[in-house]
């Protein structure tokens, strides 16, 4: 991990449970190393001592903070078609890992409507990816009701999609389909159209491979 988040920041911290598993097990953390630390808020990297360590517990105090920002560098916007939530959990770390910004997760024509996002788990998953990664402020998630939602709401947008032309660098906005791809009611309301090369694509590999080209 590149540093442990706490939501609090504050002049003493208990590490318990997974956290001390991972810093004094695995890490084998000693008393008297200094742990970085992040509240994921802001861009402040925070450095605490370990005083004190036992079989349960270790008491970290703060000795100082750095303002170092380690945010994506082009901005990047993903609408993705729900799919199942095992899938998008498994993508997730894979996004947040590459830099996207913010993920609207879509409930498009095709969407199965009985698949159910936890937004507690969703971000679970987001926060042990940025512990790994290093990022500094997590991706904005929401959850659209429908296509039309999405479409409204940004509309300068480029659709991914079979035949389309080349997907630019600086695009900022795209929206990707569930399986089964797209109805033929959403496309007639598509203004810009962007494509992958190769074969069919599942979803999950449609949006890395959109989030790699764009971001890396």
């Amino acid at each position: 991990m590149e540093f442990l988040y706490f939501p609090q920041i504050t002049p003493q911290l208990i590490v318990e449970g997974e956290k001390h598993r991972y810093l004094f097990k695995v890490r084998r953390t000693q008393r008297g190393e200094i742990v970085p630390v992040r509240d994921l808020k802001e861009d402040w990297l925070y450095f605490y001592r370990v005083v004190e360590v036992d079989r349960r517990k270790g008491i970290l105090k703060l000795e100082g903070k750095e303002w170092k920002p380690a945010l994506p560098s082009h901005y990047l916007h993903i609408g993705w078609c729900i799919v199942e939530p095992k899938t998008i959990e498994k993508t997730l770390p894979h996004l947040n890992e590459i830099g996207v910004s913010k993920i609207s997760f879509v409930y498009c024509d095709f969407s199965q409507r009985n698949f159910r996002l936890k937004m507690e788990r969703i971000r679970r998953i987001l926060i042990e990816s940025s512990q790994q990664c290093g990022r500094s402020q997590l991706p904005e998630i929401e959850i659209l009701n429908s296509s039309k939602e999405f479409m409204e709401k940004y509309p300068t947008f480029t659709a991914i999609d079979f035949g389309g032309g080349e997907l630019k660098k600086e695009t900022q906005i795209v929206l990707v389909g569930p399986e089964g791809g797209f109805s033929p009611e959403e496309r007639k309301k598509f203004s810009q159209v962007a494509g992958l090369k190769g074969f069919i694509l599942k979803s999950e590999t449609a949006v890395c491979g959109v989030a790699s080209k764009i971001l890396l």
